[in-house]
């Protein structure tokens, strides 16, 4: 069966963008070696991740409905805490992967009847159905393309009530920990998107327009975001 991202890796600059990224997340992990990252400087890369992404709540693509005031941060904390654990699930139940990280995240925050659940506007559900066959399905592309793909959809499509971009950039996250780009999860994606600013909801903007160029520009934006959260992470701090 032929893969159906296969094409996105015909895209400009798409192809050499993704391997700088993960030659920058491997440098880093390189250094220290996996065996010799302390847990406190996986503790610190998360709560960092979590702080980043807490931060760009408010610049989310919100819906008309929802609260810019609601305070997400110790969601995030908690969302993000259980990263390596949730990571197993990417793949094997991808569907129950994402009602866990929004219950995890939204609650205290919103009604218990809307954690996890999937708004029934017509059409979402079976985009969000789709994303799971995606990420259940084998690919022969790099992780970090799926990656790219699962976070925008998300924060695109926003299929849930609330906190739709914390899930989205946890996604993100949880496919660079499962597929073993960031298998510690001592990496902060997270603060790449949050340091390119304005730049991020508009890149998810033209990313939901469709568009070869505004996907090609969404992607790269994600590699740059993990050669950047290499370099923001507790373990490349001794090589500055």
């Amino acid at each position: 069966m032929s893969d159906p991202l296969q094409d996105l890796l015909r895209l400009e600059g798409v192809p050499s963008a993704l391997e700088a990224a993960r030659s920058a997340a491997d440098v880093v992990l390189r250094d220290r070696g996996l065996r010799r990252i302390d847990p406190e400087d996986v503790a610190r890369a998360l709560l960092l991740g979590a702080g980043a992404s807490a931060a760009m709540a408010a610049d989310d693509l919100l819906a008309p409905e929802e609260d810019p005031g609601l305070d997400w941060h110790p969601g995030a904390v908690r969302l993000s805490t259980q990263l390596p654990e949730l990571a197993t699930l990417v793949s094997s139940a991808p569907g129950q992967l994402l009602t866990r990280c929004h219950a995890v995240l939204a609650r205290g925050l919103l009604p218990d009847e809307a954690l996890g659940r999937v708004r029934s506007e017509p059409g979402v559900g079976e985009r969000v159905l789709e994303l799971t066959r995606l990420l259940h399905r084998p690919s022969t592309t790099p992780a970090l393309l799926r990656a790219a793909l699962a976070h925008a959809e998300i924060a695109t499509l926003r299929p849930f009530e609330a906190g739709n971009g914390l899930v989205a950039r946890a996604l993100e996250h949880l496919v660079l920990i499962h597929h073993g780009v960031d298998p510690r999860a001592a990496l902060v994606p997270e603060v790449g998107h949050r340091e390119s600013g304005s730049a991020y909801r508009a890149l998810l903007e033209g990313y939901a327009g469709g568009t070869a160029q505004g996907v090609r520009a969404w992607i790269r934006h994600c590699a740059d975001a993990l050669a950047v959260g290499a370099e923001r992470s507790p373990l490349a701090a001794g090589r500055r």
